[in-house]
């Protein structure tokens, strides 16, 4: 396994007045490499290759709550590492006190997202969504000249920014870059699951059960042979499979949010969403684009019995539909004790993620 790169400990609050001079740093371009374990290694852009002072400022960029329009909210405020990153609010409240639009999605393993971010996928590179909830009324409610003000009056971040780029100007762009480099580093592969693969734990009955269930397809002329067939959606290391889909939530006419369509202007894209992963998707409730299932059980309910048809319908749920997944109560009960086993306990506490401050 490839070992983590030094000095990426906690960062040390402290008054600009302990800080050493500007003029007295330079840039450390030291890399930070990834511990990503078994999964195939992630294409990380070749503009923002990760350094351990890179990964350092964007966390403290992702914690700092200067970067909203009345100080009292970061990033992380409505990503919370106790929850992978999610947050379990329906809608997150911003600094106005009014709620956002959709669901706060989880920040991990962004190094292996390939397809664009957002539910809707309306920010092209990672970098450009870090800095959209900054802009977001409905958020941060902060312009980036402010932020930038308020970050060149800290000789923390000037030094900071010296490090990691080679000058103490502060940019959005480098804001951006900064910000990349630290999602991309949050790693998930610790899990129960991933344990079971390495043989150094065991599966309990049910969670056996459930693991074939995950795995095995549809088959309504077999209905004893037939699975959940969760895998064709939410496979791969990190279960999913980098595309937007109308997963039955919502008839023709019954939208009240059009999902991809409002980004490609694509009519066929109503209703679609980013398949998330199912990585801790224990700890990331509530579920959907709209927070509209409270548990893992409604989930699974949704999918088996509860698909609404509409000319955007995934046509392998649309396959489904006539008569529904055929799950019993008890292979409902195992598929949820997998999905279970999907937690990485350890991210939700790894010092490498919390707040620097």
């Amino acid at each position: 396994m490839i070992a983590l790169a030094l000095g990426v400990g906690v960062i040390q609050g402290c008054k600009d007045d302990d800080v050493p001079s500007t003029s007295d740093i330079t840039q450390d371009s030291t890399p930070y490499v990834l511990d990503y374990g078994n999964f195939v290694a992630p294409e990380i852009a070749s503009d923002n290759p990760l350094t351990v002072q890179g990964v350092k400022l964007g966390r403290m960029l992702f914690y700092e709550k200067m970067l909203s329009g009345d100080g009292s909210q970061a990033c992380a405020s409505c990503h919370l590492q106790e929850f992978a990153f999610s947050d379990t609010a329906t809608f997150s409240i911003g600094i106005r006190k009014k709620p956002g639009k959709r669901q706060a999605m989880g920040v991990f393993n962004m190094a292996w997202n390939s397809n664009e971010f957002f539910w809707d996928g309306r920010a092209h590179l990672l970098r450009d969504q870090s800095l959209k909830p900054i802009q977001d009324e409905l958020e941060m409610d902060e312009t980036l000249e402010n932020v930038v003000a308020k970050l060149s009056a800290s000789e923390t971040y000037r030094n900071q920014f010296k490090r990691t780029f080679g000058s103490e100007e502060i940019t959005p762009e480098k804001m951006s870059l900064a910000m990349e480099q630290f999602m991309n580093s949050i790693v998930s592969n610790r899990s129960k699951y991933d344990q079971f693969l390495a043989d150094s734990t065991v599966f309990t009955e049910s969670e056996k059960r459930g693991y074939v269930l995950f795995n095995t397809e549809y088959n309504k002329f077999f209905p004893d042979e037939s699975g959940a067939d969760c895998a064709h959606c939410h496979g791969g290391d990190n279960f999913e499979n980098d595309e937007y889909m109308n997963n039955g939530l919502d008839g023709d006419g019954q939208f009240a949010d059009d999902g991809r369509e409002k980004v490609t202007m694509n009519m066929a894209d109503k209703g679609k969403f980013k398949v998330p992963s199912l990585r801790n998707i224990a700890v990331t409730a509530p579920y959907m684009h709209d927070g509209r299932f409270k548990s893992l059980e409604e989930v699974v309910d949704h999918y088996n019995t509860g698909l609404v048809a509409s000319s955007a319908l995934d046509q392998a749920l649309e396959q489904t539909r006539e008569t529904g997944l055929m799950l019993s109560t008890q292979q409902k009960a195992d598929l949820v004790a997998f999905l279970k086993t999907l937690t990485d306990e350890s991210l939700l506490t790894d010092p490498r993620y919390a707040s620097p401050f």
